[in-house]
């Protein structure tokens, strides 16, 4: 069973993608940047402001598909700089506790000139 899971409480996505697509019980969720759920640009915050409206887009994704960030399994995270690694990894680590399998790799450019971007994937673990 496949379902595209689309919420306003999160940015719209800016191409031809969507929010996230859910197969069974996993949840495959395009990378988001910190762009506000109204569509406005919250890019000119630090790293940490990003990152922390980041894992926001993120959660309510999730919120959609009837998970939370500790469903997360794995996350694919792209910095601009990786000297922002520090305070980026500070606000990643308190949203997601539970440690998810994890890539972080530096990027030459993210969209809308972002410094930070994170895709998640998860799975329901209410069976766990």
């Amino acid at each position: 069973m496949k379902k595209i899971i689309f919420t306003e409480k999160a940015p719209v996505p800016v191409g031809a993608y969507s929010q996230a697509v859910l197969v069974n019980d996993t949840l495959y969720c395009s990378g988001q940047i910190a762009l506000c759920a109204d569509g406005s640009d919250c890019l000119s915050g630090d790293i940490s402001e990003q990152t922390t409206q980041i894992c926001k887009n993120i959660a309510a994704v999730l919120q959609a598909a009837g998970m939370e960030l500790k469903d997360v399994v794995k996350t694919t995270c792209f910095l601009t700089d990786m000297n922002d690694f520090a305070q980026f990894n500070a606000v990643y680590e308190s949203n997601f506790p539970h440690k998810p399998a994890r890539s972080c790799v530096a990027a030459s450019a993210l969209p809308k000139n972002a410094a930070v971007e994170i895709e998640v994937v998860a799975t329901d673990l209410t069976g766990d």
